[in-house]
C-alpha cells in the first residue's frame, strides 16, 4: 500500500471524501492479488470534487487524457466527456513514477452518501482510509463484469463468510 499512501495523505490533508473501490479495496479486505491501479469513488460535488483533483495534481499526477483535470470537478464537463469520451473513470498518473495511476469514477454506481455510509475505515500506519464494504464492492464488481471481477467476487464471498 506505500505506493498508494502519499494519494491517500493528500486526499486526508484536504479532507476530500472518498472510497477505495477495485482491487486495491478487495486486497485491503484480505484478497491477496495484484492490481495495477487505485480506484476510488469521490463525493462529486463540485467543491469536493475540485478539492480531491487539486490534491492529486499537486502530488504530481497529471491527466492521462488530453483535458485539464479540473474539469473533473465540474458536472457539466464530466459528463460531455462521458457522453463523448465513453469515459467512465477519469485516469491519472504519475510521470515520475508510472506504477502510481489512479482511476477516479466520473460517476457513482452506488450513491455516494450511501457507500461512504458503509465503507469500512482502515487504518495505514495513521492513515485514515475509507474502504467499500465487501457487499458494496461485490456489486461493483458484478456491474463491470470482467473475467477478474468475478474472479474477485469469488474471494470476497468467501471473506465475507468467514467474517460473519
Amino acid at each position: 500500500m506505500s505506493l498508494f499512501e502519499p494519494i491517500f495523505a493528500a486526499l486526508n490533508g484536504v479532507q476530500v471524501r472518498y472510497v477505495v473501490v477495485g482491487g486495491v479495496a478487495a486486497v485491503m479486505h484480505g484478497f491477496a492479488r495484484l492490481t495495477a491501479d487505485l480506484d476510488l469513488a469521490v463525493d462529486l460535488a463540485p467543491p469536493e470534487a475540485r478539492r480531491a483533483i487539486e490534491a492529486l495534481t499537486t502530488i504530481g499526477l497529471r491527466s492521462r487524457a488530453p483535458v485539464d483535470p479540473i474539469g473533473f470537478a465540474d458536472p457539466a464537463i464530466r459528463g460531455a466527456w462521458m457522453r463523448e469520451k465513453a469515459m467512465r473513470v477519469f485516469s491519472m498518473s504519475d510521470p515520475a513514477n508510472p506504477l502510481r495511476q489512479v482511476d477516479l469514477f466520473c460517476e457513482s454506481p452506488i450513491d455516494f452518501d450511501q457507500l461512504w455510509n458503509r465503507a469500512e475505515a482502515v487504518d495505514l500506519g495513521g492513515l485514515a482510509v475509507r474502504v467499500a464494504s465487501i457487499p458494496d464492492l461485490i456489486h461493483l464488481k458484478l456491474l463491470a463484469g470482467r473475467p477478474q471481477d468475478l474472479a474477485d467476487i469469488e474471494a470476497l464471498e468467501l471473506i465475507l463468510k468467514r467474517k460473519r
